[in-house]
């Protein structure tokens, strides 16, 4: 074997490891991509959802005698720095206690506002599934590329890390 083929077979490993580094790099970032969006939509919806609870806890504290004080925690879920997570779960709280208020109490029924929050609020809850379906499906594959030798080299070397799942508990 010549110098000529050596060098030529050098060259031919160095693309190859070069097109694998490629395109491993772009699935990282895309994955990392659809993630990040994900997320800006799952926050979007959780602001939206907020601001309903707060909208229909004004309605319930009208029109029934359910106290206040019942709501003192979500008025407070604003000044507290809480993550996209926690905050999800201090929402499904009110959430479930706005529908059983709603069970309880017949008058809401022909109320008109408040119907139309908690039709809101149910169809922003479906979206939410959704959004954190999608969430959880890339995080998963990206979770996967960054175990798994040579992608974990690569995310490693940019600085990738696994993510958490959005668990709902």
């Amino acid at each position: 074997m010549n110098i000529v083929s050596l060098i030529l077979l050098l060259i031919i490993i160095g693309g190859i490891c070069g097109i694998v580094y490629i395109i491993v790099y772009n699935n990282l970032q895309a994955y990392t991509l659809k993630i990040n969006e994900a997320e800006g939509l799952i926050d979007e919806l959780l602001r939206k959802k907020y601001d309903d609870i707060l909208m229909m806890k004004d309605i319930i504290i009208e029109e029934t005698d359910v106290p206040e004080k019942s709501f003192d925690e979500v008025v407070k879920l604003k000044k507290q720095n809480l993550s996209s997570f926690d905050l999800e779960r201090k929402l499904t709280e009110y959430n479930n206690l706005i529908i059983k208020i709603n069970d309880d109490y017949d008058n809401l029924l022909g109320n008109i506002r408040f119907n139309n929050y908690f039709n809101e609020l149910n169809e922003i809850n479906q979206k939410l599934e959704a959004a954190k379906s999608f969430y959880n499906k890339y995080t998963s594959i990206l979770n996967k590329y960054t175990k798994k030798f040579p992608s974990n080299v690569i995310a490693y070397s940019h600085n990738i890390k696994t993510r958490a799942f959005f668990d709902g508990k």
